[in-house]
């Protein structure tokens, strides 16, 4: 995926416990609502929006999705990226996504 726009920002892992077990980082909301504004064209279904993420120089392929009750972007995190930089929940991390 060739990325065309970065943010830089930090965010407490959090699980949602009504999907299953899903751990996400919230994008803060005045980055969501830039990336809303500008990019909201290239969300597919579900405001899913494809991007590229980096947490402690591991790098993945992946896709943020837009929560309207939050009002935010949110980045999902898998246990493989999460077991590999040795995360857990409620740690506060630097995170760096490419849209």
């Amino acid at each position: 995926m060739q990325a065309k726009i970065k943010y830089e920002f930090s965010g407490k892992l959090w699980k949602d416990e009504s999907s299953g077990g899903w751990v996400f980082i919230s994008i803060p909301k005045n980055i969501s609502k830039e990336i809303r504004e500008n990019l909201k064209w290239q969300e597919e279904g579900w405001g899913r929006m494809k991007a590229s993420a980096t947490i402690k120089e591991i790098k993945w392929d992946t896709a943020i999705w837009f929560d309207t009750k939050m009002n935010t972007y949110l980045l999902p995190v898998k246990s493989e990226i999460r077991k590999k930089a040795s995360l857990n929940l409620n740690d506060e991390i630097i995170v760096n996504i490419s849209i």
